[in-house]
């Protein structure tokens, strides 16, 4: 999506104008621009009993010159920020051929700049999809051009919405490629290619650098959880660290890490048939993480942060791991495998004791991990652990703040009893039958690094993200019209800004 924010004055093929329950006729300055017959149909319209503005009641007005969509909004003291954003994103939704592709939106009495902001967030977005591999046919090019939209309010707002709506699409730019990269099928988009995608963003930005540790650094580390998983596929493993403003280093830096299985079968203990194309979704933790380094790097953010996206493609073959097997870790912890499908954790292992060697500030996985966290949360909210209570809390409310649900779970230490139960190896990757997200959480708080010596170590602070409910598949999720979300940019962009 293409946007200009100007003051009130002309209009394109439509305009979108939302208002305010209670209105029956028409703000000043809100119709400027419009024919007399749009302006005398438009009035009508809001005068009628056909219109009281409520939430998500919508009129739409034809007019030679210029389409007019009436939007309810509600009461203008009970508008939130998500609420607004998701009216962004479905008035994007309903729009058609017809309202062509110049838009106005007009903000008249009873907004707020950061009201505004997020209506056009919302908008962009939802102005989203992924089909890159469909045949396209001449006489489409006028479908496949950006919405051009000119978000108008009055002079006072111009500096602060400007301002808010280039911050907004930055982020979303961000948002956009990591669901271009959920989206990819695993055969175009396998470890390595992720890896060569993130050296050619950074290519030319001078304060952000990624370094690649492939096969053969994997080995030579012994970072037993990625060789293992990826070791049975033709797409070797590798892990990809992100470093922005490394000049800034002052201190302790946040630090982000991604699942990144590019395709997960299950390996030797097979998934099902049904649905197993959506693995190629399994990668959406670093998905995530680099649409995160995206729009940080785009909304010039100053501070030092770093990022490890984990890659592996988990397939059976003959040198695929096995249950049964032992496998050493790059903590120097060792893993009984009792199921080659908790490989998530595998991979995050290493990342986590890698985060180690930064001087983390705190540490966030995200990951696409388990099932269970479907079963207990749906589609609605990320699951979200942490050994630390200010940090969870944190990332609940930046969470929350973004209309990105991460609800709070239990990190009993039963469920790390579980995980530490193995009888031949330091862990085992799998827990009990019930409560399977909370032992997977409980498996990875294993790994994360310590900080201190001697008597005075403790962990440095974690919060692990399942996102395996919300990566993909959220059909009330009004910002997505299908397939990965890019869910958890905009969070982390709050997080790590201090928001």
């Amino acid at each position: 999506m293409e946007h200009q924010v100007a003051t009130i004055e002309t209009v394109a093929e439509t305009l979108i104008l939302p208002l305010f329950e209670g209105v029956n006729k028409p703000p000043n300055r809100a119709l400027i621009g419009l024919s007399r017959s749009a302006q005398s149909q438009a009035r009508g319209a809001i005068a009628s009993e056909d219109f009281d503005g409520k939430s998500s009641k919508t009129i739409s007005l034809w007019d030679s010159e210029c389409k007019v969509i009436l939007l309810g909004m509600g009461k203008s003291e009970d508008l939130k920020e998500n609420s607004a954003r998701d009216a962004g994103a479905k008035i994007v939704a309903s729009l058609g051929k017809t309202h062509g592709k110049n838009l106005t939106v007009r903000f008249t009495s009873g907004w707020k700049v950061n009201q505004m902001v997020a209506f056009a967030e919302g908008m962009m977005l939802r102005d989203y999809k992924f089909d890159k591999y469909m045949s396209k046919e001449e006489d489409n090019d006028d479908d496949d051009a950006p919405y051009n939209v000119t978000f108008q309010a009055s002079a006072r707002h111009q500096e602060r919405l400007t301002a808010g709506c280039d911050r907004a699409a930055a982020i979303t730019t961000g948002v956009h490629i990591a669901r271009d990269l959920g989206n990819e099928p695993a055969n175009k988009l396998y470890p390595m290619e992720y890896a060569t995608r993130a050296q050619a963003f950074a290519k030319g930005k001078g304060n952000l650098s990624v370094t690649v540790l492939d096969w053969d650094d994997l080995q030579e580390n012994n970072m037993g959880g990625l060789v293992n998983v990826g070791k049975g596929s033709e797409h070797k493993p590798c892990m990809v660290i992100w470093e922005l403003n490394a000049k800034a280093k002052d201190g302790p830096c946040p630090i982000i890490i991604g699942k990144g299985i590019t395709f997960d079968t299950g390996g030797i203990s097979l998934k099902p048939g049904a649905a197993m194309d959506e693995m190629k979704f399994d990668m959406h933790g670093s998905a995530t993480v680099f649409g995160l380094l995206v729009a940080l790097h785009g909304v010039g953010h100053k501070g030092h942060m770093m990022g490890i996206s984990c890659m592996a493609e988990n397939t059976p073959s003959s040198t695929a791991y096995r249950p049964g097997d032992v496998i050493d870790t790059y903590s120097g912890k060792t893993v009984e495998v009792l199921n080659t499908d908790a490989e998530g954790r595998l991979v995050l292992a290493d990342g986590l004791w890698k985060a180690g060697e930064f001087n983390p500030e705190y540490i966030i996985d995200l990951a696409t991990l388990t099932g269970a966290c479907v079963v207990a949360l749906g589609h609605e909210a990320s699951g979200l652990w942490s050994n630390d209570d200010d940090l969870l809390e944190r990332v609940r409310k930046v969470a929350s703040d973004s209309g990105e649900l991460a609800w709070p779970m239990p990190l009993l230490p039963a469920f790390e009893k579980q995980v530490t139960g193995s009888k031949i190896a330091d862990v085992k990757n799998l827990g009990d039958r019930y409560g399977g997200s909370n032992s997977a959480a409980a498996f990875l708080k294993q790994f994360v690094p310590e900080q201190g010596e001697d008597d005075d170590k403790k962990q440095y602070p974690w919060a692990h993200i399942d996102i395996a409910g919300t990566g993909w598949g959220t059909s009330t999720n009004a910002t997505v019209a299908h397939g990965a979300t890019g869910v958890h940019v905009r969070t982390l962009v709050r997080l790590i800004n201090n928001e």
